[in-house]
């Protein structure tokens, strides 16, 4: 797939913001990029390794551990990061290769900010350059790796 953005993230060829934040066999968590400009700390991307267009297409296996890493993500957001709220949802229009998107809500969003890209529009949103994004990839892979709620 050579022009699919997620596959050539993936082999090493695109460089995106952060760094990977867990991965296995199946599965890679990085955070969102958005080509230079400020992102919003805790827009986590949890990419399937191999390229297929939807959920429909994944093997139980890959399902399995898809939702696994979704609550894994999850949990470390709320847990490590204060978020009140995570969404979480797939489109595909844009790239069709599956990758779920998890978003954070922090406290005192106001509610009309409130939604997996309304909190964008919330002009005091948690918003950073590559070093802070780094950092709260290394605070989410620190806590995935060392604390263990199963």
């Amino acid at each position: 797939m050579n022009d699919c953005f997620i596959c050539n993230k993936h082999a090493g060829k695109i460089e995106t913001a952060g760094h990977v934040i867990y991965e296995n066999d199946y599965v890679y968590v990085g955070h969102i990029d958005r080509n230079g400009n400020p992102n919003y700390l805790g827009h986590i991307m949890i990419d399937l390794k191999r390229h297929v267009p939807t959920l429909a297409e994944m093997t139980v296996d890959e399902a399995q551990a898809f939702g696994l890493t979704m609550a894994k993500v999850s949990r470390a957001l709320k847990e490590s990061e204060k978020a009140e709220h995570v969404y979480a949802f797939v489109s595909g229009d844009a790239v069709p290769h599956l990758h779920m998107h998890l978003v954070a809500r922090y406290p005192n969003t106001p509610k009309e900010h409130w939604g997996p890209m309304d909190v964008y529009n919330w002009k005091d949103a948690p918003m950073g350059d590559n070093a802070q994004v780094s950092a709260l990839c290394d605070k989410l892979k620190n806590y995935i790796e060392n604390y263990h709620h199963e």
